[in-house]
């Protein structure tokens, strides 16, 4: 299912989501680079060149590119109050056909984080996906100590499902994440992880 080439957006109580655009350059770059120590331990390995123009160029490309695919929805939080970017949130791997699954991910910047932006954000995009997307199954994954993450994806009424070896590269080496999924018409029991 191909997306349609209009700009995508998505609204919420106070962000517009949306897809990267080639001026969000010097907001993004800003918002990493001072963020770095935030985000890397949680991120796999930056590339030499993560911050520069031409990476960035790169990423709205392929922003572009699978949207109109329909095989990922790459999305910039935008704060409405001052077109300030906080981060971003990818439905990423948008499979169709008996499956009806895609995989979220998301960062924030450090100063904009513990402030509710990023549930709000995951709540919107899993409505998105749920009612306008058709999809039954949202899954996402953390590593195990992250528990700012996993908060935010229990808040948004993902489950825990147990975990995965050596799933990612993290910081250069191969590390476990706890898997979580969000169902469309969910039935399913609380679980209390230990």
């Amino acid at each position: 299912m191909l997306a349609s080439r209009r700009r995508f957006r998505l609204d919420t109580e106070r962000m517009i989501l949306r897809l990267p655009e080639h001026s969000d350059y010097r907001m993004w770059s800003a918002v990493r680079e001072s963020s770095a120590s935030f985000l890397k331990p949680w991120e796999p390995a930056w590339s030499n060149d993560h911050l520069s123009r031409r990476a960035f160029t790169g990423r709205v490309q392929w922003s572009a590119r699978v949207r109109q695919q329909g095989t990922a929805l790459p999305l910039f939080l935008i704060r409405r109050a001052d077109n300030q970017l906080l981060g971003a949130i990818t439905l990423d791997n948008i499979r169709r056909g008996p499956a009806q699954v895609g995989t979220v991910g998301y960062w924030i910047g450090q100063n904009f984080a513990r402030h509710g932006y990023m549930r709000e954000a995951l709540q919107g995009v899993v409505h998105h996906a749920f009612t306008e997307l058709d999809l039954s199954r949202i899954e996402a994954a953390c590593l195990p100590e992250n528990a700012a993450s996993r908060a935010v994806l229990e808040k948004c009424g993902f489950k825990y499902e147990g975990v995965a070896q050596s799933y990612l590269q993290i910081d250069n080496r191969w590390r476990n994440h706890v898997l979580y999924a969000n169902l469309r018409g969910d039935r399913r029991g609380r679980t209390d992880v230990g």
